[in-house]
């Protein structure tokens, strides 16, 4: 119940990461759905990677610095050593940075299988991997917004 209670001072933070996850997942689902319809089709390819390099990372940084805001101002970090952070913060914390480690890692394997796709000598599997991942982040999103809103133990 304590987690309900909320000052009216962290709304904007809260806004900003509500805002920012929001965006996360609309252009991860952008890009896995163009990349999975494309079919070779360079366009659609160009829109997948593209809707998550400008959509999903500006709306990844702006969650992640938001929640860092909102658990700052919260001051989650000055609990005692001998309590431990509740699971949906665990959770929330997993997702947003290994999430973000695999959001790089997606990002970098799709712009080397554009280039490589514009040069000519390369096939879709980069851009594959990169919608694979992509899906893999939504779930995770998907479990992140159950573990914030439901606030398991």
């Amino acid at each position: 119940m304590l987690a309900a209670i909320r000052p009216d001072e962290q709304s904007f933070a809260l806004l900003l990461h509500l805002v920012g996850a929001t965006i996360a997942f609309g252009g991860l689902l952008a890009c896995a759905t163009s990349l999975l319809l494309a079919r070779g089709e360079t366009r659609l390819l160009r829109l997948g990677y593209f809707s998550l390099l400008l959509v999903t990372l500006p709306g990844w940084i702006l969650m992640r610095l938001a929640g860092q805001w909102l658990f700052d101002q919260q001051n989650w970090s000055d609990l005692p050593s001998n309590l431990n952070d509740p699971a949906w913060l665990k959770i929330g914390f997993i997702v947003a940075d290994w999430g973000g480690v695999l959001f790089l890692i997606s990002l970098a394997a799709g712009a080397i299988g554009l280039r490589r796709l514009q040069t000519g000598n390369g096939s879709v599997a980069l851009l594959r991997s990169t919608m694979v991942i992509s899906l893999i982040l939504a779930v995770a999103y998907a479990v992140a917004v159950w573990a914030m809103t439901g606030k398991p133990n």
